[in-house]
């Protein structure tokens, strides 16, 4: 549908769609700010405690497809001023995680947002398409099936500045220094040093951008 609005340059309709969105949005207690934009549909599964958990858009945000919005316990979605997020984009935020997108970032298609301890993400970053931002792992310890096993929950930070290339997984605990790149389908298990470079799986260093 969208790409046939948009060969019929019909693209009033997305005008009409975004404000029908930021009115049910708002009928369902979510703060939506000024300019707000979206193209396609948004799932909302909204569980969390009343008073305790809450979503939240700035000024200037423009969805570029759907999007799939989930909160339980005292999860909290904010996404600030000037964000741009692409097509199938998922962001679960539950115990007390907050998932938190800061002024300017972009976020490709298809990338995941998995917060059962808080994910923040710096201004100005770059995350590419299908990336896996995981603040959760599955315990293993215990006998049996790994399904029903406690889960760990640890922060994860992604400073500004930085870039993810397509299919990068950040595991639970990590922090992505700013102006990190960390390239094409990598998995950090460690932190970043600031303005790095890092590859591979699991990940490492491979140098500094800003060196000549």
């Amino acid at each position: 549908m969208r790409s046939f609005i948009k060969a019929l340059k019909l693209h009033f309709l997305f005008k009409i769609n975004s404000l029908i969105w930021k009115f049910l949005l708002r009928l369902n207690g979510i703060k939506v700010g000024k300019n707000f934009y979206i193209e396609g549909g948004i799932s909302l599964k909204l569980r969390g405690l009343r008073n305790l958990s809450y979503v939240e858009f700035g000024n200037d945000v423009n969805i570029f497809g759907s999007i799939d919005l989930r909160t339980r316990e005292e999860g909290c979605i904010l996404i600030s001023d000037s964000v741009v997020i692409d097509n199938d984009v998922r962001i679960v935020a539950a115990r007390s995680g907050k998932v938190i997108i800061n002024r300017g970032c972009k976020i490709s298609k298809g990338c995941i947002f998995s917060a059962g301890a808080n994910i923040d993400v710096g201004e100005n970053t770059l995350i590419g398409p299908y990336c896996m931002i995981q603040a959760s792992n599955h315990g293993t310890n215990q006998e049996g099936a790994i399904k029903g096993q406690p889960y760990s929950h640890f922060p994860i930070s992604i400073e500004k500045g930085s870039w993810l290339a397509a299919n990068v997984v950040v595991l639970a605990g990590i922090i992505v220094r700013e102006g990190s790149v960390i390239g094409a389908s990598s998995v950090l298990t460690k932190d970043t040093l600031k303005n790095s470079v890092n590859m591979g799986n699991p990940s490492r260093n491979i140098g500094n951008r800003l060196a000549t």
